[in-house]
């Protein structure tokens, strides 16, 4: 007589992944053929665990991502979306776009603060060129490309009334 692969009966009705071990009386994964903390036979194999969970999973979908050998079903993390800068637009607060510029900034500081070490007049000079157009690029792009993203030039005109 062959053995049945499926389990005769399993309480799909119960929502938890985890059971209480007959033997320890620990907390442990409902659906694993062992307990984890003592090695108790929880089931026959590890195929009727499996299809006990499967059957257990598709009699709620809700339960689609549990995995068997978890002790709580998934909790969705994703929450809600939110644009904050919209948001802050919203509420009044103004927040400066993002700008890689300050950190090249620092990158041309370090190689002008190598220039000052005691090295070669040579490697000085060279540290400190390199250092001093890193950092001329990094200030030039704050100033100029930035600041004319965040505050352009051309305004909406007034229509003849004077600014007081």
């Amino acid at each position: 007589m062959a053995a049945a692969r499926k389990p005769r009966y399993v309480d799909v009705s119960n929502p938890s992944l985890s059971v209480e071990c007959p033997r320890c009386g620990l907390r442990t994964a409902r659906f694993v053929d062992h307990c984890r903390n003592c090695g108790y036979k929880l089931w026959p194999s590890s195929v009727v665990a499996s299809a006990a969970f499967k059957a257990w999973r598709d009699g709620d979908p809700s339960r689609a991502e549990a995995s068997r050998f978890e002790l709580d079903l998934p909790v969705d993390e994703g929450g809600p979306v939110i644009d904050y800068a919209e948001r802050a637009h919203q509420l009044g607060i103004h927040l400066f776009p993002n700008s890689n510029y300050p950190f090249i900034i620092c990158v041309g500081s370090l190689f002008l603060g190598l220039a000052a070490i005691p090295f070669s007049g040579t490697a000085r000079i060279v540290l400190a060129v390199i250092g001093g157009l890193i950092f001329l690029y990094g200030v030039v792009g704050w100033v100029l490309v930035e600041d004319v993203r965040m505050y352009p030039t051309e305004t909406p005109s007034t229509q003849g009334e004077a600014h007081h």
